[in-house]
């Protein structure tokens, strides 16, 4: 039996504790063994540096912020809490090259920078405060939900809010310079973005309009549309939130996830990254998929459904890129997050 170890993040409005733990054996393609590895308010996202310090997004007594753990043989030992007054962040992301850590809140509409010390602590270096607002009802000003790096080590921050995309260098001592701004159509609501292993192409998901399109990535660190495809079908007339993207390592193959029609999207990847093609939509078994996960071999992909406590495992095929189910009721409450940790 060969175990990998994931962790997931959720919120914690009904029944969900904090982090969770569990174990996938990648023979069977199963999940076993769920355990409370932190008790925290909405751990709604969380990563986990090279040196096993594990960041999550923290809720306690009406503020938001990031907390710090230790996480080592499987052990979650709390060492830090950097909170503010107001909402908790949307995101959070390790810079390993500068030793930094980037926030994403999508309430305050900000992007945050804190430099890691040597103890793994965070130091606030700067914020963005982002503007602008856009024509849906959950447009009505700034709404930052994603800030992670670029291929050529930038920062790239998408606002939802805003419908817009933005691009920063940042120092070694954590401080921001714009150097571009993309607008998307208006009312796409942007809500997360991944790259092509070149660098050359990035894959901008739509949360309002389940869209997802294709963008060329430019020296300058600005964006050109290529693309614009559906992730839902066309005779789908209820609510719909595109969540989560992931692209698998080749380049091959793009994932994402629909709330609402509750699956996910299979588009193969055409034109060297220039284009995309949809090739299966898959039921996630549940309500709410937010976040999923491919395995460390990318032969699995699992994906968590928030409404319904419940995780699906999908087998993939790495030449096809298409998903089956292989199990679909392993419990963890109020799942978002899931993060394989080995």
């Amino acid at each position: 039996m060969a175990l990998e170890h994931i962790l997931f993040g959720t919120y914690t409005k009904r029944v969900s504790k904090g982090i969770y733990a569990a174990d996938f054996d990648t023979q069977a393609g199963t999940l076993a063994n769920t355990k409370l590895v932190a008790e925290i308010g909405s751990p709604t996202y969380l990563t986990i540096s090279k040196a096993n310090k594990l960041y999550a997004v923290d809720k306690n007594n009406g503020q938001g912020g990031i907390a710090v753990y230790d996480y080592t043989d499987g052990q979650a030992t709390l060492q830090q809490e950097v909170l503010t007054d107001g909402a908790s962040p949307a995101y959070v992301a390790v810079d390993e090259e500068r030793q930094l850590v980037y926030t994403g809140n999508y309430h305050k509409g900000t992007l945050d920078v804190y430099t890691i010390d040597e103890k793994g602590n965070l130091v606030l270096a700067d914020t963005y405060q982002s503007q602008g607002d856009g024509p849906r009802p959950e447009q009505e000003h700034t709404h930052v939900h994603f800030s992670n790096l670029t291929p050529d080590n930038r920062i790239v921050v998408v606002d939802l809010g805003a419908d817009k995309v933005l691009t920063f260098d940042v120092s070694d001592q954590g401080k921001l310079t714009l150097k571009a701004t993309y607008t998307t159509e208006a009312g796409f609501g942007p809500r997360h973005i991944r790259f092509s292993p070149d660098g050359h192409y990035a894959y901008l998901l739509g949360e309002l309009s389940s869209k997802l399109s294709v963008l060329k990535y430019n020296e300058d660190g600005s964006f050109t549309l290529l693309q614009t495809v559906a992730m839902i079908p066309e005779d789908w007339d209820a609510h719909n939130g595109g969540a989560a993207i992931y692209l698998s390592k080749d380049g091959r193959f793009i994932y994402t996830s629909n709330r609402g029609h509750n699956s996910i999207a299979v588009f193969a990847v055409k034109d060297n990254g220039a284009a995309v093609e949809h090739i299966q939509w898959i039921s996630t078994e549940g309500d709410f998929p937010r976040d999923f996960a491919l395995n460390q071999e990318e032969n699995y992909l699992i994906v968590a459904n928030q409404n319904t406590d419940n995780v699906s495992v999908y087998s993939r095929d790495s030449e096809s890129g298409k998903l089956a189910l292989v199990q679909k009721d392993f419990a963890v409450p109020e799942a978002i997050r899931v993060l394989f940790v080995d």
